[in-house]
């Protein structure tokens, strides 16, 4: 299980005057995700999303507040939690020059699968997100939705148990953005925990057992899509997030 318990990451602002301005990216966020669970964190580009996966994933540090997978925290057990844990973020680079299946069988080696066993894993990847045709052309030739596949894959060749991942079809079209979330919905099955950043609501919608929206760093609600929907007295996610903040907001 994983546990997040008042969360807060405080940065320093410089003005155009050189004067500095502390403020939360993330302030106070607690919540706990199980396995078998996706978990939708949703809100605008700016609301702290991506900072509170950073966290998770051990990228930064909290100014205040824990985070637990399993009872085990950074500070202690980094290298075991690390090995559990799969982080795709939104601007990751990979090897233009390499295949697919090269990349693949190099993440694999770097995760100390073993070496009796790499082949066989990247088969089973390539298959489930549908990778086949182009596992072993140059990733440099590949379009927008097959490269962001073969990202996932290379994050969750050592079938880790936490996956968290940031806007995983931010950009794509509707074919690869669907084999995405087929994929995503089969590895809960299998007891995975998902963590699932998104400004898509009708994505989070679709896939998500549960929702925490956030808004300028806070959690402004929590709880089922449906739940969500009923407190607000709304049709969708999209509708239920305007009016919990107000509406549109211009600022």
């Amino acid at each position: 299980m994983l546990e997040v318990k008042d969360i807060k990451k405080k940065f320093i602002r410089i003005d155009e005057k050189r004067k500095k301005h502390e403020f939360y990216a993330d302030n106070g966020i607690t919540f706990q995700a199980k396995e078998g669970q996706i978990i939708g964190i949703l809100g605008p580009n700016g609301a702290g999303k991506t900072t509170l996966l950073r966290m998770m994933a051990g990228i930064l540090n909290p100014t205040s507040g824990s985070i637990t997978f399993d009872g085990m925290n950074y500070k202690n057990h980094e290298i075991e939690i690390k090995k559990q844990i799969a982080y795709l973020s939104g601007n990751t680079k990979i090897y233009n020059t390499l295949s697919a299946y090269e990349l693949l069988e190099m993440c694999c080696r770097i995760y100390e699968v073993e070496e009796s066993s790499i082949k066989k894993r990247i088969l089973e990847i390539s298959h489930k997100l549908q990778m086949d045709s182009f596992l072993y052309n140059q990733i440099g030739k590949l379009s927008t939705g097959q490269t962001q596949r073969v990202n996932i894959a290379r994050c969750l060749v050592h079938d880790p148990k936490y996956y968290i991942l940031d806007e995983a079809t931010s950009g794509l079209d509707i074919i690869s953005s669907q084999v995405i979330l087929d994929f995503i919905k089969q590895e809960k099955e299998r007891g995975k925990i998902i963590l699932y950043s998104t400004h898509y609501m009708e994505e989070a919608e679709n896939i998500c057992d549960d929702v925490i929206m956030i808004n300028k760093g806070e959690v402004i609600k929590r709880g089922t899509p449906q739940e969500i929907k009923k407190a607000t007295k709304t049709t969708n996610l999209r509708d239920a997030f305007f009016t919990l903040i107000g509406g549109v907001s211009h600022e």
